[in-house]
């Protein structure tokens, strides 16, 4: 995905990638230092006084940025000049309590999930946002007439809202999937060198519960380094929202060709499609939606081997589940964001879908008059009766009311008024326009 959003597709950056700067991951670093003083403050492991100076002084603003990086350039250590520096401008007598009895990892995983944890935020209101306009479009479209289609080709009558009703159902899975999994994601880890507690002893589980406690997370029942699965889910978690978004702008960039001609993404005056073709309206969005989409999941595999931790710890995995993180994440952002712009600004074309429901002369009403003739014939010998009018409309090209109307079969049980009643496919819509309705409540209760 590009860095920059055109304004023509009134889209704008949800914040994910200002998370993800290297200067908003140390703050966080920076912030689990501080609650990593206060813990151990509380239980006396370290003075107070050097807890209150730590956490007044962990703010990457009062550091020298020269330094620190003049330190990771001669180092090539994730961490350590950024403990140098907090160390630094805490001074004596305090400084020296700066990362006691931590671990890089220690540091940099919990504060990792702070930053994860705010992207996850703005998910779940993203994810909200799109569901209150989806709600909108389902009660739009609960009774709007349009071809479903198996196989690509056209099967019973149902309506737009019924298909903005599964997009819904499967939104509001993935809102509820992303909140179960927090209190197994979101947990702090000071488990020292190797996550034996070796350096803080039986201490240990106190401050890391007091860290967790601090910044609202949970606390990890083995703080083992080689621990990785709580990453993966997340990755996991996005991948699956990711299939299902690609799914929906998938739909949305084929219904908006122009031989089906039936929605149309928002196209905001000035877009230009094309340098040479100017009638050009692409699906920018659902362009963008879907490459993003797969972006995210094919994050999936890497986050699984970052799972393939060596013993107690390996960085070659750190670097790979930081990868799949941050690539996930600002990813599904972007794609949210859009998600969110088509499904408020899709335009709905309803004559072009019912003119779509008739381009079979009536087939796309077999299964009712198969089952209405079967009522008298019996189901097997019903379904050989229409097939017969079937086969022979789409091969001799006719009209399938007037092969019906033809044949004795059919009209010895089936007056002519009857057969045209059969072929109106708005009275076979199901319960399409009750579910349509049904789950815009669900999802307006949801994000309420």
């Amino acid at each position: 995905m590009s860095d920059t959003l055109p304004t023509a597709t009134r889209v704008t950056d949800p914040g994910i990638r200002g998370l993800y700067r290297q200067e908003s991951r140390w703050q966080a670093w920076l912030d689990v230092e501080a609650a990593l003083a206060h813990a151990q403050a509380e239980l006396g492991i370290i003075p107070q006084d050097a807890a209150d100076a730590i956490a007044a002084k962990a703010q990457l603003a009062l550091m020298d940025r020269a330094r620190i990086d003049e330190g990771f350039a001669r180092t090539g250590h994730t961490l350590v000049p950024l403990v140098w520096e907090l160390g630094h401008i805490v001074g004596e007598p305090h400084g020296g309590w700066v990362h006691w009895g931590a671990t890089t990892q220690n540091i940099t995983q919990t504060g990792d999930l702070l930053v994860l944890r705010q992207a996850h935020a703005i998910f779940q209101r993203l994810i909200n946002e799109a569901l209150l306009a989806m709600a909108d479009l389902a009660e739009r479209g609960a009774e709007m007439p349009i071809a479903a289609r198996t196989h690509g080709q056209h099967a019973v009558p149902a309506t737009f809202g019924f298909k903005v009703a599964s997009w819904i159902d499967e939104l509001l899975r993935h809102a509820e999937r992303l909140q179960q999994a927090a209190p197994r994601m979101f947990v702090a880890m000071l488990g020292g060198a190797a996550g034996t507690y070796a350096s803080l002893g039986a201490q240990g589980p106190a401050v890391q519960a007091g860290i967790a406690r601090h910044l609202g997370m949970g606390s990890m029942a083995v703080p083992s380094r080689a621990i990785g699965d709580h990453g993966a889910e997340n990755v996991m978690l996005l991948g699956l929202l990711a299939a299902s978004c690609g799914k929906i702008a998938r739909e949305v960039y084929t219904l908006m060709k122009t031989e089906f001609g039936e929605v149309e993404e928002p196209v905001p005056p000035g877009t230009v499609g094309s340098s040479t073709m100017p009638q050009k309206r692409n699906p920018k969005l659902c362009q963008d939606i879907i490459a993003a989409a797969a972006e995210i999941r094919a994050m999936v595999p890497l986050a699984l081997e970052a799972m393939q931790t060596e013993h107690e710890a390996d960085r070659t995995t750190s670097l790979m589940g930081d990868t799949a993180e941050s690539t996930a994440a600002i990813a599904t952002g972007d794609m949210l964001t859009r998600l969110v712009a088509v499904m408020r600004g899709l335009v709905l074309h309803p004559a072009r879908m019912r003119a779509n429901l008739a381009l079979g002369n009536g087939l796309i009403m077999a299964e009712a008059v198969m089952l209405e003739l079967g009522l008298r014939l019996g189901r097997q010998h019903a379904h050989d009766i229409v097939y017969d009018a079937a086969q022979a409309a789409v091969l001799e090209n006719r009209a399938f009311g007037d092969l019906l109307a033809a044949d004795p079969r059919v009209t010895a049980h089936l007056p002519p008024s009857s057969i045209a009643g059969l072929l109106d496919p708005t009275e076979y819509t199901g319960l399409c326009a009750t579910l349509a309705r049904d789950a815009a409540a669900r999802a307006r209760q949801h994000a309420g």
